[in-house]
């Protein structure tokens, strides 16, 4: 096998774990949602609608920046948001969508989600917005999905559920976890009364904080 097929298959096997890890850990159900890897001039991406624990690496679909799959299976059907990601934001490595109870539960209520606590910030900002609705799979969903995500690594997609994306696939799995935690917190807490908002000010301590949260000396990360 070359060097370049088995460094391919690699990353595509990272893809499918971090699908069934998604499912593991209850943030999605069944193949609703997706994941990519950013790669060479394009990502790979989870094929349409094919269950997790029967993929393989050759399943996972190349799609170039233009838009353009390579192979036989199709790609997501949501291949757009990842290819705009990717296009937009050049510290994107990995793209990960769900429909995550708590965070599609406030999408459907068009909330966003404030600084009611301050783990807020692991998404990049002083809150975590939720993008206007459009038709699944459509430039328009995505287009909406930009506008959420400006200054942001994470959002809630209107009536429909969550996108992040972080520099490698570990860490964008991570960050799905976290705010699907958020999104439940802030459910619980809207339940017993209004809760507390962090101000801007609060906030900015925090991000500035998070710069160096959890690097070690002489190890990346």
């Amino acid at each position: 096998m070359k060097p370049e097929t088995r460094a391919r298959g690699s990353l595509a096997q990272q893809v499918i774990d971090t699908c069934i890890a998604m499912n593991t850990h209850g943030i999605n159900q069944g193949s609703s949602g997706n994941v990519s890897l950013r790669y060479r001039d394009g990502f790979l991406i989870t094929p349409s609608g094919m269950p997790y624990d029967r993929l393989a690496p050759d399943d996972i679909v190349f799609v170039d920046l233009g838009g353009k799959p390579s192979g036989v299976l199709r790609p997501s059907s949501e291949w757009r948001m990842h290819r705009d990601i990717y296009a937009r934001r050049p510290e994107a490595g990995a793209v990960l969508h769900v429909h995550s109870t708590f965070a599609t539960a406030l999408s459907c209520l068009r909330i966003d989600i404030p600084a009611f606590h301050y783990m807020i910030a692991v998404a990049g900002g002083t809150d975590i917005r939720c993008a206007d609705y459009a038709l699944f799979g459509t430039q328009d969903l995505s287009d909406n999905m930009l506008v959420a995500l400006e200054g942001r690594r994470a959002c809630l997609l209107g009536t429909h559920g969550m996108i992040c994306f972080h520099d490698d696939i570990e860490r964008a799995l991570w960050l799905g976890i976290e705010v699907e935690t958020l999104a439940r917190q802030y459910w619980h807490a809207r339940q017993a009364g209004e809760p507390v908002i962090l101000s801007d000010a609060q906030m900015q301590e925090v991000i500035a904080s998070f710069a160096d949260y959890g690097k070690q000396p002489g190890r990346e990360g």
